[in-house]
């Protein structure tokens, strides 16, 4: 090969095949290799390598494809992971990231391909809140392959994202709850319902809870723990999603006659099927002690639904039925946060908007009525 170097610029040489190329060291004897179709080019890409050397963002890492790096990335970071959001990660990984970009070579992949992907998520069906959380999986991924100087920037942070949308809620009002209940009347999910509505636990949470988390006769109910069944892993019981979501909860009394109830019940059960029934102190249970079967529970719920006339609703709307109630009631919202355990007033005000200016109509008709008597 015949080598030509101008000062100061490093070793810069021209190729058998015609093109041009210069060599850095970027990690004691390491070298990394830049290619040009002139030297002109080849000498703005060394000049550009030593500034990122300089500064300690000159890119590293071996030549990996982004397959192998999230991978890698994901396994790495497994530990600190819950379960079901070590599943979730790997899920899209597997299902939708690796797919479209994985052959690519991690150190080559562009925003614009990241666009391009996003956008035929979006034109496939999926919703822009999906989108937003594989977007948001590759992004962190990216992150860290900076933090450890395996890349110089991450493409992510040119990517356009589509706006985020909420699910529209269907919350009961407060008629609607008392046939709920009224019709969940001798219903093997009677108590558990009741429990939904009267505090807006999560399902994860209620069916999880133990007889150790409550204190009847204090009105007190800890919620300690969620579970929920992973592909993969079965049935997980892990601590809430979040701190805020570890609280105290007071109980209405209708609740706690409810719970007083079903107590007595399981008690009976738990007599009939003998040395059968497997302990495990679990409020809501199979006949024989275990975890309630979710798929059972929804059938149930759809029965009950049916039976009163109420149209068909995600069993979470129970819990955004309770929370519309206890604000239309004048609840401030953030007494309601803190039963729901969210960890923001922000996440409540977010959610439950249309009903506070609901409530500050009624504020302004009574503040009219006062003073219109006054004046």
């Amino acid at each position: 090969m015949s080598k030509r170097r101008g000062k100061g610029e490093g070793s810069i040489y021209r190729r058998k095949d015609g093109r041009w190329a210069a060599e850095i060291t970027i990690e004691g004897r390491d070298r990394k290799t830049l290619y040009g179709k002139t030297r002109e080019e080849v000498h703005e890409k060394l000049l550009a390598a030593q500034n990122e050397k300089r500064q300690g963002s000159l890119r590293t890492g071996p030549r990996q494809t982004v397959k192998d790096y999230l991978n890698d990335w994901l396994e790495v970071h497994r530990v600190r992971l819950k379960i079901s959001t070590y599943a979730t990660y790997r899920r899209h990984l597997n299902n939708h990231i690796i797919p479209a970009l994985g052959h690519i070579q991690l150190q080559k992949l562009t925003a614009d391909q990241v666009q391009t992907f996003c956008s035929k998520m979006l034109k496939e069906g999926l919703s822009p809140g999906t989108v937003r959380l594989i977007y948001t999986i590759l992004n962190a991924a990216l992150r860290d392959a900076i933090r450890r100087k395996k890349l110089a920037i991450n493409v992510c942070s040119a990517v356009t994202l589509p706006r985020a949308t909420r699910h529209k809620i269907q919350p009961l009002d407060r008629e609607q709850a008392r046939r709920l209940l009224k019709a969940a009347k001798g219903s093997p999910i009677e108590c558990l319902l009741t429990l939904a509505l009267g505090t807006g636990m999560r399902l994860g949470e209620i069916l999880s809870l133990r007889w150790g988390d409550i204190n009847l006769e204090e009105r007190m109910l800890q919620v300690c723990h969620t579970v929920d069944y992973i592909q993969g892993f079965g049935i997980v019981e892990s601590e809430p999603k979040t701190e805020s979501s570890r609280r105290s909860i007071i109980l209405p009394p209708f609740v706690v006659d409810a719970l007083k109830r079903h107590y007595d019940y399981q008690l009976r059960e738990r007599q009939r099927v003998g040395i059968a029934w497997k302990d495990q102190d679990l409020v809501f249970s199979n006949r024989y002690g275990r975890y309630f079967d979710r798929m059972r529970l929804h059938t149930l719920f759809k029965r009950v639904l049916k039976n009163a006339g109420l149209p068909h609703m995600r069993f979470h709307d129970l819990r955004h039925s309770a929370a519309t109630i206890l604000l239309s009631m004048g609840v401030p919202a953030k007494v309601v946060q803190e039963v729901l355990g969210h960890s923001k007033i922000n996440t409540t005000l977010d959610i439950y908007g249309h009903v506070l200016s609901d409530m500050q109509r009624d504020a302004m008709d009574k503040m009219g009525d006062f003073f219109g008597e006054e004046l």
